[in-house]
């Protein structure tokens, strides 16, 4: 079957044209990460929700590697027939500055939703002569390149994210880079390195348990479990502005009444209470929106992250 082929078979289910309607067979989410991850986890969920949905099982298929960008060519590249979709992260915007890809990130894609939204948080060795981000900047200030930040890889958006807040700063500070999070905060816990830009899910535990302190989230708004920590533009660092985000895309031409029905229904997903709960276990919050919105996100987070790689002189290992 031809792909514009494909298309039609696909536009006239959804429409109605069809004697059997859309879904007629079992939905992929392919996740470009392993299992257990946040990208997984956010997968999972928003499968179990369109699985709830449209009374057809939605599968989420795990197609780790090359930073994200394996198992998203392979979404880009299946078929628009509204069987495959790919659950991306911020880091999706990422990857273009930093890979040679095999497929175009804006124009191989459908936008579809946002699914969710949260910050970083900013944290710091307990033993840091230091009690706020305005603490911390003027610390460097007084000690050029001798304080250090871990990261959970080079070229990673929590690499990215602080090399914006030390160039907006204008300070300096040593990289880092570790082979996942776990090690990075365990340093940092240690004072081998002195803060780290890390994801809620991961450091609010212990900030709670005292063996981290949190100084500043990346968002314009504070976390409501953390009211008492103010933003980094709170902090003295105007404008600095990062969420992080996972959303749901499908190949280039995907029927329109596929994507509001997928669109619709997970919408809806996110206004449920109980969504709201299990999203927070993560430390994000429900996003929603239009497929149009949800682009507009990922082309401007594509050109922000471009800068910064250019100007911190940022390449992948």
């Amino acid at each position: 079957m031809t792909r514009n082929l494909v298309v039609l078979v696909a536009l006239l289910a959804a429409s109605g044209g069809w004697a059997q309607p859309y879904p007629v067979k079992p939905i992929r989410f392919v996740a470009p990460f392993a299992p257990g991850g946040g990208t997984d986890f956010i997968g999972r969920v928003a499968a179990h929700r369109l699985t709830e949905a449209l009374k057809q099982q939605v599968l989420v298929e795990n197609r780790p590697g090359a930073g994200g960008t394996l198992g998203a060519g392979i979404g880009a590249k299946a078929a628009p027939d509204g069987y495959t979709f790919t659950v991306i992260a911020g880091s999706y915007a990422v990857n273009p500055s930093l890979y040679k890809l095999a497929f175009d990130p804006v124009n191989d894609i459908t936008p579809v939703i946002q699914f969710s939204q949260g910050p970083l948080l900013v944290v710091a060795n307990p033993s840091l002569p230091i009690k706020s981000m305005k603490d911390l900047i003027a610390l460097a200030r007084t000690r050029p390149g001798g304080l250090s930040y871990a990261t959970s890889g080079q070229g990673s958006i929590v690499h990215l994210s602080t090399e914006l807040f030390l160039f907006m700063a204008k300070i300096k500070a040593v990289h880092v880079p570790y082979n996942g999070t776990g090690p990075a905060i365990t340093d940092t816990m240690a004072g081998r390195t002195q803060f780290l830009f890390g994801s809620i899910a991961a450091v609010l535990p212990i900030v709670k348990q005292g063996r981290l302190r949190g100084i500043a989230v990346t968002t314009s708004k504070r976390l409501p479990a953390l009211p008492d920590v103010p933003t980094l533009a709170e902090s003295g660092v105007k404008g600095y502005d990062v969420t992080l985000w996972h959303g749901l895309v499908g190949p280039k031409g995907l029927p329109r009444p596929i994507v509001d029905r997928v669109n619709g229904a997970l919408n809806e997903a996110l206004k449920a209470k109980d969504m709201e709960e299990k999203l927070a276990t993560d430390g994000v919050s429900a996003a929603g929106g239009t497929p149009e919105q949800f682009g507009a996100i990922i082309k401007r987070d594509i050109e922000v992250w471009r800068k910064v790689v250019k100007m911190a002189g940022v390449k992948a290992f």
